[in-house]
């Protein structure tokens, strides 16, 4: 069975389940924010028996949605990563379907009537962070591995690009057909996508070298060496953290080092 083609960018509306294809269904959390985009994205994969990845942050209204959906079909509850943005709600929906918590390591599957499912780590995004391959469909529900939308980070200081990287070079062994992400609309082209990831994070490298070469020090003078004048100083912070984590992937390459007066150029 294949997706449905979606046409975006048009708005996910709350609380309403959009279905994606005869097995995928989609219901937007009430989570809105610089960091979720229109908020979190719960999915239920299944029609007999149905399995909810990423159920959101506690909200009964939210979760209200996601019960008038799937009802007493709900048999498993999961989530890509245990950040409450993703994984708040679990206890409660538990609590009012008598649904199982799954908590699958790598290469274990979820087999329901009509669909399987093996989870893969793809750690990168946070530690434990795992994505959902609905083999029928060649669909990863990716979590927060990648997004379509460019303003939302991906990259905070609990991430690590070198397991990203791996995570990235598992994907590309796929053959996958879309990414289901946490945050945003499905990504109808997964090669273009990681390459596109991929390049972003390069030129971050390149642009972290030229601050450096240029005397830069510490993340702060890096993220003040790579903004616009007159940027605002979440923005800077919020870079500067960016940058720690790409610092910390470049020492491991042995291309930085860092030093008691700040980081240096090996």
């Amino acid at each position: 069975m294949e997706l449905e083609k979606e046409e975006g960018p048009e708005p996910i509306v709350p609380g309403v389940a959009r279905a994606l294809s005869p097995l995928v269904r989609r219901i937007l959390a009430l989570n809105p924010s610089p960091h979720t985009s229109y908020g979190t994205n719960t999915y239920l994969i299944g029609i007999d028996e149905i399995v909810v990845i990423d159920p959101g942050p506690e909200n009964s209204v939210h979760l209200d949605s996601v019960i008038g959906c799937g009802g007493d079909r709900i048999r498993w509850v999961t989530s890509t990563c245990s950040n409450p943005e993703h994984a708040g709600a679990i206890d409660e929906l538990i609590e009012r379907t008598g649904a199982e918590r799954l908590t699958p390591k790598d290469g274990d599957t979820i087999l329901g009537t009509e669909f399987r499912i093996t989870i893969h780590d793809m750690d990168g995004p946070v530690a434990g962070h795992k994505s959902f391959l609905l083999e029928e469909e060649k669909t990863l529900i990716c979590g927060k591995l990648l997004l379509d939308d460019e303003s939302i980070p991906l990259i905070s200081g609990s991430s690590d690009l070198i397991a990203y990287h791996q995570s990235f070079q598992k994907i590309q062994r796929m053959r996958l057909k879309r990414f289901a992400p946490a945050f945003g609309h499905v990504i109808e082209d997964p090669k273009n996508a990681i390459s596109t990831v991929i390049q972003s994070f390069d030129k971050t490298d390149q642009a972290i070298m030229r601050a450096l070469k240029k005397g830069a020090k510490t993340t702060a003078e890096i993220a003040i060496a790579s903004v616009s004048k007159g940027s605002e100083p979440e923005e800077i912070e919020s870079l500067a953290e960016t940058f720690e984590v790409h610092l910390a992937k470049l020492a491991d390459e042995k291309s930085v080092k860092l030093l008691k007066a700040g980081w240096a150029i090996r």
